[in-house]
């Protein structure tokens, strides 16, 4: 049998949370199929103790608990031998975008560490290098939901998992702008008719519309990106 042309390693307390709905859909169906594979381990079957305890109070004061470096090391050491990096989901991490995405599904494995509690000791992360990412200024109750997100989105642009390129390299940050809207049968629905120019077959002329509709949601939505995108086009114009 082939060997998945990508493996995801997850450290967690709940490993009965995987590969929940990456069990589904595309990503399920690539999981079944070979293309990537998915394995969990249980960070609380490295603890030392007789209660598996994985946390401890915070030095210095402060609410709430920590997990412990020995219990997490242990966990990494058995389970990352160094293919690929480890990654530990936080708030304080570099926000997931679209380049990161793609990047890490070139990467032969990844290792995810998901942290409970109010985090993960430092030095256990310091040891190991770990990459922190964030999918976003908020806060959740652990990792795993987070990290179910990262593999979602870099499953799918593993080679073979959505059948049609063409479907990936129209998406929204593909070319730096959000999606421009879309339509489908049918034609008229609440008396609103879908627009003239999607109808009309003339493939250049959808292509600008689409184009400038992209544009101007980018620029009223996200305007972070749109600073972006004019940045890039900029450097584009200048440097032919």
């Amino acid at each position: 049998m082939t060997a998945p042309a990508f493996k995801a390693t997850v450290l967690t307390l709940f490993p009965e949370m995987f590969p929940g709905p990456l069990g589904h859909s595309l990503a399920g169906k690539a999981l079944k199929d070979g293309l990537w594979s998915l394995e969990t381990v249980d960070i609380r079957a490295h603890a030392r103790d007789k209660h598996r305890t994985v946390d401890d109070t915070p030095f210095g004061g402060g609410a709430g608990m920590v997990m412990r470096p020995d219990v997490v090391d242990a966990a990494i050491t058995a389970a990352h031998p160094g293919e690929g990096p480890l990654i530990y989901l936080t708030p304080r991490g570099e926000v997931l975008r679209q380049p990161r995405v793609k990047a890490l599904a070139r990467e032969p494995a990844v290792t995810i560490l998901c942290g409970r509690y109010e985090g993960v000791d430092q030095r256990v992360l310091d040891k190991h290098g770990a990459l922190e990412i964030s999918i976003g200024d908020f806060v959740l109750s652990g990792g795993e939901a987070a990290a179910i997100t990262l593999l979602d989105a870099v499953v799918r642009m593993v080679p073979g998992v959505v059948g049609k390129t063409e479907s990936l390299e129209d998406e929204s940050f593909e070319t730096g702008l959000l999606e421009y809207p879309l339509y489908t049968r049918p034609q008229v629905w609440n008396d609103v008719p879908v627009p003239d120019v999607l109808m009309s077959g003339h493939h250049a002329n959808i292509d600008k519309w689409r184009r400038q509709q992209a544009e101007e949601i980018t620029r009223q939505r996200r305007p972070d990106l749109w600073s972006g995108y004019v940045a890039a086009q900029k450097q584009e114009q200048e440097g032919q």
